[in-house]
């Protein structure tokens, strides 16, 4: 199930680029540390990087002539150490989809598969690497997160191999295949009665009190910022271009922020090719969301500053059912300043994607990976995004079968016969 990865250590960091921490609200600094909001002004947290020093060490030769993994961008990365977990993390294919291209009418469309994440299978193990990591020069001996189930498992599973205490909070009403995809690690895990937003609560107040390293919460400054590798390879493998659009999944809004970020940075040190498309402001990031739960997508399309939360997510795709998104506001700029849009997809335009990504790629992608369909059809019939644009890229955030309860009793069920050849013959006239 999980692809072949080099099982190289990760690349030393010779140098630490981070500076510290900064507000993103009133600029205030501070020194790397637990915690996701600001002293002074409870704005939310971002790491800062000494950009000059990036600027004079960091080129694409450097980079190609590192391991393939997540940790050949360090120096975009927030740690101050080689990591302690990731070595075989990122660097995930790049598909080439002429055939789903052609059904959808497009001229050019690409995969970027993290359904092939290593090693729980979803992008997520990305951020946990760096998450985790981190937690261990801060000198903490437990990780926990908030989670709808992709995130249990990468945290978890990262946990296991850098010898930590794990504690995870879920909705009490996720699929059971990512239940257990998190307790086979040895992980204690804590099913709430309650969404996503009850589970993400009581973990603030929990991470307010004990000295646990919460990945999305008071490491969430350092966590997000392993989602900008998604953009930097997604770039690097175009041959050091961006696409025209890039289509993201949202739950909480962090990926599709980053992603574009990803783009900018690589755009301001000059990482970037001279094709025509690859000035990062001709990037225009579009976002997917399921419409049982698009608080998003609502915003964008009303062009609205402020969430208005949903109180009762009610979409199959369980992994982006995050009714009050942290990073809401941020994805919605992200979206805006690129020239992008959003588009929320039915439960059943969510399964027709991921049969159509099946039958035309091979590719099985979890049902945050169908709304990227489904999303895809809708902007290209509203024309936010042109057929004939240039890339398109495609986010697939986790393999199907951690999704698989959507697809119950909606496949065809096999053909039964006796195992005589005129049975069979029998049933191939019936085909005529």
């Amino acid at each position: 199930m999980t692809p072949a990865a080099t099982t190289a250590a990760p690349a030393a960091i010779r140098t630490s680029f981070v500076l510290g921490m900064r507000c993103q609200a009133c600029g205030h600094t501070l020194d790397a540390c637990a915690t996701q909001v600001c002293e002074e002004c409870f704005g939310p947290l971002g790491i800062a990087y000494d950009d000059d020093a990036i600027a004079r060490v960091l080129t694409r030769q450097v980079i190609e002539s590192r391991p393939r993994n997540m940790w050949r961008y360090e120096e975009l990365l927030p740690l101050t150490r080689p990591p302690s977990v990731g070595a075989g993390t990122g660097m995930t294919p790049l598909v080439k989809a002429d055939r789903l291209a052609r059904a959808l009418g497009v001229d050019e469309l690409w995969i970027k598969d993290d359904g092939a994440c290593h090693p729980t299978l979803s992008f997520k193990d990305r951020v946990v690497s760096v998450a985790v990591s981190k937690a261990i020069e801060l000198g903490l001996d437990t990780v926990a997160c908030a989670s709808t189930g992709n995130l249990a498992n990468a945290t978890a599973a990262q946990a296991a191999v850098a010898g930590l205490k794990c504690v995870v909070f879920i909705p009490d009403n996720l699929e059971p295949a990512k239940v257990l995809g998190t307790s086979i690690y040895g992980a204690e895990v804590i099913a709430i009665r309650g969404t996503y937003d009850d589970v993400n609560r009581i973990c603030t107040e929990i991470a307010d009190r004990y000295p646990w390293g919460f990945v999305n919460v008071n490491l969430k400054p350092f966590y997000a910022e392993g989602s900008k590798t998604v953009g930097f390879e997604i770039a690097e493998q175009l041959g050091w271009r961006v696409p025209a659009h890039t289509v993201v999944p949202m739950a909480g809004g962090s990926l599709l922020t980053k992603i574009a970020e990803s783009y900018q940075q690589l755009a301001r040190f000059g990482l970037l090719g001279d094709a025509p498309s690859s000035p990062a402001h001709k990037a225009r990031v579009h976002g997917a969301q399921g419409a049982g739960c698009a608080p998003i997508v609502e915003m964008v399309r009303e062009n609205r500053e402020q969430i208005r939360p949903i109180k009762t997510p009610a979409t199959i795709a369980k992994s982006l059912a995050i009714g009050n998104p942290a990073d809401g506001h941020e994805a919605r700029q992200a979206i805006s300043s690129s020239g992008g849009f959003a588009a929320a997809a039915t439960d059943q335009e969510i399964i027709a994607g991921m049969r159509l990504m099946a039958e035309t790629e091979g590719l099985f992608v979890e049902t945050a990976g169908g709304a990227a369909v489904a999303a895809l059809r809708h902007l290209l019939a509203s024309g936010h995004i042109g057929r004939g644009d240039g890339p398109i890229v495609l986010c697939n955030t986790g393999h199907g079968l951690k999704t698989q309860d959507p697809l119950l009793g909606v496949l065809p069920a096999p053909t039964s016969m006796r195992p005589t050849l005129a049975n069979f013959e029998a049933h191939l006239r019936s085909r005529r």
